[in-house]
């Protein structure tokens, strides 16, 4: 709680690269996350159909392991660009904030 009796905000978590991320790389971004929420969609249609447990559960581990691999794609250029960037401005602390991102995708 802060002196006002408010609970702390936590910091905004909405920074902007220094460097953009090129055109190329966010198409394969985005590729990538739609092929997600279209492997969603379909278990939501798996749902309505009544399908087999097995079956539903097979498309959730297909939808996390693709979830996972995207974290890691981001954790990677993160690593080779903001973090780089940062240690080179004499930033250190940086390296606090990604163990922690890491920590994050477990």
């Amino acid at each position: 709680m802060t002196e006002t009796n408010k609970p702390e905000q936590p910091e905004c978590c909405c920074h902007k690269k220094n460097t953009p991320r090129s055109t190329e790389e966010v198409k394969q971004l985005s590729n990538r996350l739609n092929r997600m929420v279209g492997q969603l969609n379909g278990i939501g249609r798996m749902l309505e159909e009544n399908r087999y447990c097995g079956d539903i559960l097979t498309q959730v581990a297909a939808v996390e392991s693709a979830l996972q691999s995207f974290g890691y794609l981001i954790l990677k250029e993160h690593m080779d660009s903001c973090v780089i960037e940062e240690i080179q401005k004499g930033n250190t602390e940086i390296m606090e904030e990604t163990l922690e991102l890491m920590k994050k995708l477990k």
